[in-house]
Order: C-alpha cells, then structure tokens, then sequence
C-alpha cells in the first residue's frame, strides 16, 4: 500500500461479517459486561535517586526542580527472560514518545524472570521517573502480568507491547493519534500485516486460532495475537484476566464496551532472546475460548444455559419412561430390565441436575453484583467533538 492511502479498517459488529468502512464511519454498537477481581504478589522495584548518564536528558526535558507531570499514557510491558533487549526497549520507548510532548509513564512488569532482567529494571529505573518496574514474585503468566500492569497504570490511555523488539515502539504515537482524533474510538488493536515469523510454527497456527477465535466471539480480527494495542482506561476497568486470556483482550473490551479499530503496523524478527510460544498454546486458546464463549453470551443468564440444556434432556427421558410405562401398564410387556428405562432415568436425572445447576448460577450472579453494588451494565460518556477527516486518515496510514 502506498504512504497516505487509508488502510482498511476493521470494526467489530457483535452479529455481523467485518466491515470496510470509512475513517469518519468509525463507530459501532456493542453489549456491556462486568468485570471481576484479581490479586498478585508484586514486588516493586525501588528507584533509589541515582542518576545514570542519561538521567540528565529527562531533569532537561521538565526543567530543573520541576516535579513529573502526571501520565496520560501507560505503557506496560511484561517481560520474560528479556534480559538482552531491556536496555534498547527502554531507549527506544523513550525515543518514541518524547518528540510526542504526552507525559508517560512506562510500566515493565517482570514476570518471575531468572536471566537477571530484575537488577537491571532496578538501573534502568534510576533517573527515569516515568520509568515504574514492577517484579512479580514468581512466573504468573502473561495475563497475570498484563493485569498486574494494568492496576499500577495511572494514564487514561493504556498501551500494551512485548519485551521482544519484534512490535516497533515508534508505532505508538501514530495509535494514540488515532485514538484522540476520534473519541468515538476505545481501542485500536494492531495487525502484523507482514508478520516476521515461521510459517509453520507461528504464523500457521495464528491463523487458525484468529479465525477460530473471530468466529467464535463474533469480534473479527486479523491478529488477535499482536501485542501492540492501545485502551482508554474505562474499558480496562471493566476488563479482568485470568489463566491465558490476554489473547482475547480484543473480545473482552468488546464484550466491556469498546469499540475497536484495527490497523496495520510493521513488525519484526526477533534478533535477542527466544520465543516463549510453542504449538501447544493452540490448545490452551481452545480450551480458554470455551470460557471466552460461555462468558460472553450467558454469564448474565446462566439458568439460559444450563437450563436449555437440561430441558432438552428432561423431555427426552419423560419421552422414554413415558413409553415405558404405556408398554407395562396397556401392553403389560415387562420392563425391569430394558436398557431404556435406565436410560430414560439418567437423562431425567442429569436434566433435574443441570437445572438446578442454572439456578445456583442464577443465585451466584446476584451474590457478586448486590452486595457491592456492582451493576450489570456500563453506560457511555457523550461527546459531540470530532476530529477532522484527514487527521483519521493520517493515523490510519499503512507504514508499510
């Protein structure tokens, strides 16, 4: 594509195909849902005032004696065994966003690392103050640390990205541009459009696990396993992950509210380190979607589920033991040891059972939402500015 056409922009529409639109068509209609707790052993990483060589640049930045200015963009980055690319993610970041003016703060979550990252975050933090590590007592997982990242985040826009160089930080800026010429927007997800990697042992089972996952979620995206993203805070407020669901954050935020965007932008070959995916993660997004799905169509109604179910179960075996018992009573045929009756009994029983289940869902679902006052929908600010076109479409330009 060429520099300044517009890219083809992707929005989520709940219970339709993806569409093409164009930038001043952005916008689309989604459900609400709720959102849960979490905690996380976390340790901090403390700044202990020392000044490195570099220190110096960011004293200049904001002027001498002058306190920070609050962050309006979070970075937050978890990080494994990235010892090698520490250094030049932070210098690349910090290249990235200083031209933009935004006060930032970056968030570089360790997620149990054992290649020595946490003495180095521990440096690298001293005389960058917008430079917030944390270090998680053991490995949690991706999802725990992007959690953890989230609640220590404190700018209304939050920016997600890998410790691996292969998602390029100068990318940032042209995001939230994108998100700040049209309020209407709540996330825009990245798309490795010319993806850096194996073909059969990573891009291959991306491509079946995006299909998969868009269409199982009803939210169609090209990459939902490019890091590079970037949030308005309320949404991530209705956002919470558990085991390995950072791979549907995309679908959480949809299912919280947002509406989404997304846009092509470049990546890398990994050069330091080595990847911590194997072909076993197609199994765990399986096994996670099943959840991804029940969450996002019944965890308002669980007596719909289980009790649809059980239902269809319950007619069946009243069928049977029906016939059962016109065959002994009218016919007089013994029945004691048809396989039928047994049968008849089981589907029975196991459809009392599913029911009962739906209604201590039905019971739980109160449990969590009255006590504490949570409500079972979110409403949306209103706001009737808009950017111009043309800042849309330089946002939206494909960098490649």
């Amino acid at each position: 594509m060429r520099p300044g056409d517009c890219t083809q922009t992707v929005l989520n529409d709940r219970a339709g195909p993806r569409l093409s639109l164009r930038p001043d068509d952005l916008f689309s209609d989604v459900k609400p849902s709720l959102k849960r707790d979490q905690m996380a052993s976390i340790a901090s990483i403390d700044h202990d005032g020392r000044a490195p060589a570099g220190g110096r640049a960011d004293e200049q930045r904001r002027g001498p004696g002058r306190a920070a200015p609050a962050a309006s963009v979070s970075i937050v980055v978890p990080v494994f065994n990235e010892r090698d690319n520490l250094s030049e993610l932070v210098a690349r970041i910090d290249a990235a966003m200083a031209p933009t003016g935004r006060p930032f703060e970056l968030v570089l979550v360790d997620d149990g690392s054992t290649d020595g990252s946490q003495p180095l975050l521990a440096e690298l933090a001293r005389g960058r103050d917008w430079l917030k590590p944390l270090a998680l007592i053991r490995n949690y997982g991706q999802s725990t640390a992007l959690q953890a990242g989230f609640d220590h985040a404190s700018g209304e826009l939050v920016v997600t990205l890998d410790g691996d160089l292969q998602n390029e930080p100068a990318e940032i800026p042209r995001l939230l541009d994108l998100l700040e010429a049209d309020r209407s927007i709540d996330a825009v997800s990245g798309w490795r459009k010319q993806r850096q990697d194996a073909t059969w042992s990573r891009k291959l089972p991306s491509w079946i696990a995006n299909r998969l996952i868009s269409a199982v979620t009803g939210v169609r995206l090209h990459d939902y396993g490019c890091a590079l993203k970037v949030y308005r805070r309320p949404i991530l407020a209705n956002v919470r992950l558990y085991g390995e669901m950072h791979r549907f954050i995309p679908a959480l935020a949809v299912e919280a509210g947002a509406r989404l965007v997304e846009v092509p932008v470049r990546h890398h070959p990994r050069t330091r380190g080595s990847s911590k995916y194997g072909i076993d993660r197609v199994f765990r997004v399986l096994l996670d979607l099943l959840w991804v799905k029940f969450m996002m169509r019944f965890l308002h109604r669980p007596l719909h589920a289980f009790g649809a179910v059980g239902s269809v179960l319950i007619a069946i075996g009243s069928v049977l033991l029906l016939y059962l018992a016109v065959d002994k009573l009218v016919l007089g045929h013994p029945i004691g040891g048809r396989p039928l009756l047994l049968l008849g009994a089981l589907l029975t029983l196991i459809g009392v059972q599913l029911l009962a289940t739906g209604v201590l869902g039905e019971l739980l679902t109160r449990v969590y939402h009255e006590p504490e006052g949570r409500r079972q929908y979110v409403l949306r600010g209103l706001d009737t500015g808009t950017a111009p076109v043309n800042v849309l479409k330089d946002a939206l330009r494909d960098p490649g």
